[in-house]
């Protein structure tokens, strides 16, 4: 195989070296083309546009493959725990249990936030999205720890420890607002509990209120689907931001609100509203179906079909077994499940669903999970927020560290007016 391609403009060819990467992915590199021939691709969306290289996550949607730093999801979300799949992230290789163990404390250490960051929290109106006020307690991080304005001057001891402080202190933020809106006082950060039985302990916890095992085991198993995803809406904002050297919680906070949006991280919240649609006017999921493949009417099937996976999501398959395993541990029957599985179901025989490759992606199951878990829908993306965290800041830890990392800055292809000369206000 060449190492190179050859592409012809206005009759001239231009060389392009071919970039191949450890699982066989090619790209063709681009970063000298508009010097060379004054000429730029147009990618809407960046669909078929690599920003970077990393080796974090690998994706292969076409055959539904996910891997964590070479390890399949699958085999990750059956034997690992969220904070062992963070580490990993983080630092590239499973950690042994000294390793674990002293991650896990650091994390522990940051068992609370600065009194003003709370202050903040509960000048929030008790209906404010919890998105934006998460969003919002992150940033304002930034000023109660000055130390870490300056991006250029953090040491690696530094970056480990923002690592371990947000990872720490989201799932306080989440906590207390959460205490909050519900009239509740705010349960205090257990660190003998595994990370997801510490979040729902300070959730719902207290004296008397203890957290089944079970439960929190399959919510630490939803973190570790969620905890990275590649070059994603939220991650790629991340790398952006990041690319200005603009301070960690900035940047993340940055992850956070592109993560809001509806067609990413604010999708099963989409979901659990579609389902109580079809339930609310009678249950017939096929009528939605019927409607789904009608180009005529605006609904839409969510929870169905996904950006870049053109065969099954393997994160689906796993949330699907974690979603029958809670409600039946909890004792629910959840009307929605049916209509969920019933959905499923006929999609998935339906040659319209499956010659446009619409099948379950990880946000179909996901919903009814926090739901039967007593989570409002939406708090449903904070929680994705939550496992994605480590996601975020191992790809900005890969950035800052990659010499090839310049600030972000996409060029257009300008379709507006050409040249022309100002009109006096008196004579328009």
């Amino acid at each position: 195989m060449s190492d190179n391609a050859t592409l012809e403009i206005q009759g001239k060819r231009y060389s392009l070296p071919l970039i191949v990467g450890s699982e066989q992915e090619m790209a063709l590199d681009i970063s000298r083309l508009r010097a060379e021939s004054a000429c730029i691709t147009l990618d809407n969306g960046f669909g078929n546009t690599g920003s970077c290289e990393s080796a974090i996550t690998f994706l292969n949607g076409e055959k539904g493959i996910l891997h964590y730093r070479g390890y399949p999801i699958e085999q990750l979300a059956e034997k690992s725990v969220f904070q062992e799949v963070a580490y990993l992230l983080y630092y590239g290789e499973l950690p042994s249990q000294s390793e674990l163990n002293l991650f896990k404390q650091k994390v522990a250490s940051y068992s609370s936030l600065p009194q003003g960051i709370y202050n903040i929290i509960d000048q929030f109106p008790l209906e404010a999205h919890p998105m934006g006020v998460v969003s919002a307690a992150v940033s304002a991080l930034s000023a109660f720890y000055p130390e870490f304005i300056n991006p250029t001057s953090l040491s690696q001891a530094d970056i480990d420890r923002a690592i371990a402080q947000l990872m720490g202190q989201i799932k306080i933020i989440i906590a207390y607002f959460f205490r909050r809106t519900q009239s509740q006082a705010p349960v205090p950060s257990d660190p003998s509990l595994i990370y997801a039985a510490d979040f729902l302990n300070m959730l719902q916890g207290g004296e008397g209120n203890p957290i089944d095992p079970e439960v929190a085991d399959a919510l630490d198993t939803l973190l570790i689907l969620h905890a990275d995803h590649e070059q994603n809406c939220s991650t790629s904002t991340v790398r952006v931001i990041g690319s200005s050297k603009a301070n960690i919680f900035a940047t993340v906070s940055g992850g956070i609100d592109a993560l809001w949006g509806q067609l990413h991280g604010g999708a099963n919240q989409a979901v659990l509203e579609m389902l109580n649609e079809i339930q609310n006017n009678g249950g017939d999921y096929q009528k939605y179906l019927h409607k789904a493949k009608d180009k005529n009417d605006p609904f839409r099937l969510m929870g169905f079909g996904h950006r870049v996976y053109k065969n099954f999501d393997p994160r689906a398959k796993i949330i699907k077994n974690a979603c029958d395993s809670v409600l039946q541990k909890l004792g629910i029957h959840d009307p929605l499940l049916d209509i969920a599985r019933g959905l499923e179901e006929q999609a998935l025989k339906d040659p319209y669903f499956i010659e446009r490759h619409l099948y379950p992606n990880v946000d179909f199951y996901s919903g009814i999970i926090y739901q039967a878990l007593g989570i409002p829908a939406n708090m449903f993306t904070t929680m994705f927020a939550m496992g994605r965290m480590p996601g975020w800041l191992s790809q900005w830890k890969e950035m800052r560290a990659s010499e090839a990392t310049r600030i972000a800055r996409p060029r257009q292809v300008y379709i507006g007016a050409t040249a022309r000369d100002y009109v006096a206000i008196n004579q328009r």
